[in-house]
């Protein structure tokens, strides 16, 4: 049963801090686990790849890298119900992401200084998709639509074979789909070694996307500075704020729609109606006893699920707010009224008919958002995630002979004379 907590200043904000802990340091065992294999990689490349999945996977694929016959004889030989709906999520996706597309600009001045910056894509980026139990055809779509809209030239995608040794076709249809560029059968945190460094096979990107176990995560924050990624994401979570008009059965099937990704996924509920609370709760019972996942929602709601009764919608927002959930839900009376005061939150689902599934696969924004609190700081992937930037400057003569003085007592100030000498110089 999913505890009931009524906000007294103190219950709530314990209950909060307990779940903020599950964003701890990671295990220095992990830790050392993954940096093994990270050197490893580095010294034996693809062999060392491939003794690493036979040691974890207890076999190799049929395939290291994926012929591009087979992903296109997935697509052909997909159920056309699910690529049409894969076509049409990807439909809203790429129209979403393109509003997001930046445009460089020049800034011509009058004296002749011409400032400026470019905006271009990455050239290579590596796309990690699980593929045994929680194989995500949509992180395809989310990952590499925003990809091909910033210009990427190349994407590489890998993933872990499924227990036969096959790849998992959902996965290829959907990489098809979006024109993933090359795909190899690897898995865990040899896979992001292999992206991160490069091997005879598979080449070096200059940035990591995509979710992953604990293993993928620490990997791809010990290589963070060798290449770029996404974030570090951190179990899936899930707050509602709801009033008196919400309906407890909405709130107990989006609740049980995040509890079930992890069992320490977080699902909270703040409300300002008690008789809402309790009805919730008693949904949460009812209807997971239909859901094929019921032990792991469950194990979740009992360890990181609450509801919370408060006495206003100002409170709940606040709470909100210093959560700063990935997912948030707003299920009141004119929910648009609150938009501008809520402040920290990966995406916010406005409404009783915008569940958060609405958001994972289909409406078009970003399904890969910040967990743990980081949405206080970070946002969702976009297209701006795989694009760099250049700044450039040109001077004439004279527009330097202006700013000199300036730019001398800056640097000798900081004790900087060679940059003062590279001023000065030009005018002796």
């Amino acid at each position: 049963m999913i505890r009931k907590i009524i906000a007294d200043g103190k219950a709530e904000k314990e209950f909060l801090a307990e779940v903020e802990k599950r964003n701890g340091e990671t295990d220095k065992k992990v830790t050392e686990i993954v940096s093994d294999i990270i050197n490893t990689v580095k010294e034996g490349g693809d062999q060392a790849v491939k003794d690493y999945t036979l040691k974890f996977d207890g076999k190799l694929p049929k395939y290291y890298e994926v012929p591009r016959d087979v992903i296109n004889d997935a697509l052909t030989n997909a159920d056309p119900r699910f690529t049409d709906a894969l076509l049409n999520a990807m439909e809203n996706i790429t129209a979403f992401h393109q509003r997001q597309k930046e445009q460089g600009f020049i800034d011509p001045h009058a004296d002749g200084v011409i400032l400026g910056q470019r905006v271009r894509g990455l050239e290579r980026v590596g796309l990690y998709v699980p593929g045994g139990t929680a194989a995500y055809p949509s992180s395809v779509l989310m990952n590499a639509v925003p990809a091909k809209i910033a210009g990427v030239k190349e994407i590489i995608m890998v993933t872990p074979p499924m227990k036969n040794g096959e790849p998992n076709p959902d996965i290829l249809t959907a990489a098809a789909i979006c024109g993933v560029d090359r795909v190899f059968m690897a898995g865990g945190a040899q896979a992001i070694a292999a992206l991160a460094c490069g091997t005879e096979e598979i080449p070096r990107v200059d940035k990591i996307v995509g979710p992953g176990n604990i293993f993928v995560a620490t990997a791809k924050k010990l290589l963070f500075g060798k290449v770029d990624i996404d974030m570090i994401a951190g179990p899936s979570e899930i707050l509602i704020v709801a009033d008196s008009t919400a309906n407890p059965k909405f709130l107990a099937a989006d609740l049980m729609s995040q509890a079930e990704h992890d069992r320490i996924a977080s699902a909270i509920l703040i409300t300002t109606d008690e008789k809402i609370a309790d009805e919730t709760a008693a949904e949460i019972e009812r209807q997971s006893q239909a859901l094929s996942r019921r032990d792991i929602i469950n194990e979740s709601i009992d360890n990181y699920g609450a509801i919370i009764v408060t006495d206003s919608i100002d409170y709940a927002i606040e709470l909100a707010n210093g959560l700063a959930p990935e997912h948030l839900e707003i299920q009141v009376e004119n929910p648009m009224q609150y938009l501008g005061r809520l402040d920290n939150a990966g995406s916010i689902f406005m409404g009783q008919y915008a569940p958060e599934p609405l958001g994972d696969y289909y409406a078009g924004p970003n399904h890969v958002l910040p967990t743990g609190g980081t949405a206080r700081f970070f946002s969702p992937l976009s297209v701006n995630s795989f694009t760099k930037r250049s700044s450039y400057i040109y001077y004439t003569e004279n527009a330097l002979c202006q700013a000199k003085d300036d730019i001398v007592c800056i640097a000798e100030r900081e004790g900087l004379t060679a940059h003062a000498n590279a001023i000065k110089v030009r005018f002796e």
